[in-house]
């Protein structure tokens, strides 16, 4: 497989879950690979899995100065920057009431300040190469909310609103932008939620049991989520742009009432 033979590509949150499965998928493209986290025992373990043609930078995606320094490492590794994939996020539970300020601000500065800055900083560099590709990851929480999620929720709905602006104020210089929404899908943010809920059950009976909420009766996995940022950020998908992209198993097809006949 060749598919990103040539490209540059960064991925921020790249050592864990969706995002190391993205890194995954372009290596396995041939792209050349920056993974950007805040924990650098998880960037050592990524990058002893992922092979030479990877890159690892620690940095926080709330602070501009280490987008500045993915966007221009990235750039001076490989020679540029194509591809951004946005996969750094948190997941905090809590009424607007029951929800301190602070956690507001951090699920916020995470999840969509994160994107903002990253963009920021790489879309200079696809400038250079006569165009690019940025794919966010978001959620169906964009569309339809669980209870006792408000920040998260707002913060997804945040990055689909952001998409569609920056796939309008870009798409001349042929940069596209999209969203990929995803459901429930087996990384180390869910099983914490699950082992946060399980009470006297288990995490992996929990998990069990959220999957069969989903009308193909599981949980996704984060390869199928990465297989579809691959097909957004590829030559094929250079007309999608201000999209946002549902891999859910069917959770928002399905109404969550039964309705009398």
């Amino acid at each position: 497989m060749s598919d990103f033979a040539g490209k540059s590509v960064i991925v921020t949150g790249g050592s864990l879950g969706m995002g190391l499965a993205c890194a995954t998928r372009f290596v396995q493209g041939g792209a050349d690979v920056l993974i950007v986290a805040n924990d650098r025992a998880s960037i050592e373990t990524a990058l002893a899995s992922l092979g030479p043609q990877v890159r690892g930078l620690v940095g926080d995606v709330r602070k501009a100065a280490d987008m500045q320094a993915a966007a221009a490492e990235a750039a001076s590794a490989f020679g540029g920057v194509d591809i951004l994939v946005c996969c750094a996020g948190i997941q905090r539970y809590g009424t607007v009431v029951e929800t301190p300020e602070e956690v507001w601000d951090d699920v916020l500065d995470v999840n969509l300040k994160g994107i903002y800055l990253a963009a920021k900083y790489a879309i200079p560099e696809m400038r250079k190469r006569g165009g690019g590709a940025i794919v966010a990851i978001s959620s169906v929480q964009a569309f339809a909310s669980q209870t006792s999620v408000a920040a998260y929720t707002a913060s997804k709905g945040g990055i689909n609103a952001l998409v569609r602006a920056m796939a309008l104020d870009h798409a001349g210089e042929n940069i596209t932008v999209n969203s990929v929404c995803p459901a429930s899908v087996d990384t180390p943010m869910l099983r914490w939620a699950a082992d946060l809920y399980k009470g006297d059950s288990t995490a992996e009976a929990t998990l069990a049991a959220w999957g069969k909420g989903h009308p193909i009766g599981r949980i996704g996995q984060p390869w199928e989520i990465a297989e579809a940022v691959a097909f957004l950020a590829g030559d094929k998908a250079r007309f999608i742009t201000g999209s946002d992209f549902k891999i859910d198993g069917g959770v928002m097809a399905k109404l969550g009432i039964v309705l009398p006949e």
